[in-house]
């Protein structure tokens, strides 16, 4: 099975950061700037509202809390970083990934996703790379009045593509209709830069987001792929 940026693939600094974390005793000068450039390298690092990091690689998730210093000083950091690596180094099974089932919540200003299936799931946030990024405006001043601006795919639903790349089953929701529905213009985005990825949603729904809690938008979610199973 092939990895992304495998381990043996490191040299220079990435390699003696990789061996600074699995080394034994713990070490203490391991400085966060050199971990988050060596994941920069081996997987996606996304920054949450919240300031924590989600590092994906090879289909596994790492939620980081912002440093509080320039050096990793627990010891629990380091054993977190060193089981990430160690497990992030081949792909989650195909029945494991088939298994997935994956909520997409967008707006124009935020998306996050939700591993349905586990219980006490933490979303991944994706946000645009730059506020300017939500749209692509129309060079139209009536289409813009109107309306009809459009996200810029490269910055801010490619993010979101390549975050569901291990997914198995997709269901998005989202807050509006018509033109200015950001669900409806990343799942028709998708079907045209990503059909592989597009096959696997299995549905889309508008619902009221700013008035549901997490849990309930997830209670949506084991619902509705509830009846899909029962199908």
């Amino acid at each position: 099975m092939q990895t992304i940026n495998p381990v043996s693939s490191l040299t220079g600094s990435h390699r003696r950061t990789y061996e600074k974390i699995l080394q034994h005793p713990v070490s203490h000068n391991l400085a966060w700037r050199e971990v988050l450039t060596l994941f920069s390298h081996l997987g996606d690092i996304v920054v949450e509202t919240n300031g924590k990091l989600k590092v994906t690689r090879n289909g596994h998730f790492l939620t980081l809390p912002p440093p509080r210093s320039k050096d990793v000083t627990e010891v629990d950091e380091v054993m977190k970083l060193r089981h990430f690596l160690v497990q992030s180094e081949t792909k989650p099974s195909e029945s494991s990934q088939s298994a997935s089932h994956v909520l997409v919540v967008i707006d124009h200003h935020v998306a996050r996703l939700f591993r349905t299936e586990v219980r006490g799931t933490i979303p991944v946030t994706i946000l645009p790379h730059e506020p300017a990024d939500c749209f692509r405006h129309a060079h139209d001043a009536r289409d813009f009045s109107s309306g009809k601006e459009t996200p810029a795919p490269d910055s801010f639903f490619e993010s979101v593509a390549r975050a569901l790349k291990d997914a198995g089953k997709i269901l998005v929701f989202g807050t509006a209709t018509g033109a200015s529905s950001e669900m409806d213009q990343f799942t028709t985005w998708v079907k045209k830069h990503h059909p592989d990825l597009a096959k696997r949603i299995v549905g889309t729904l508008t619902v009221d987001e700013h008035h549901l809690t997490e849990p309930q938008l997830l209670a949506k979610a084991r619902e509705f792929y509830e009846n899909v199973r029962e199908l």
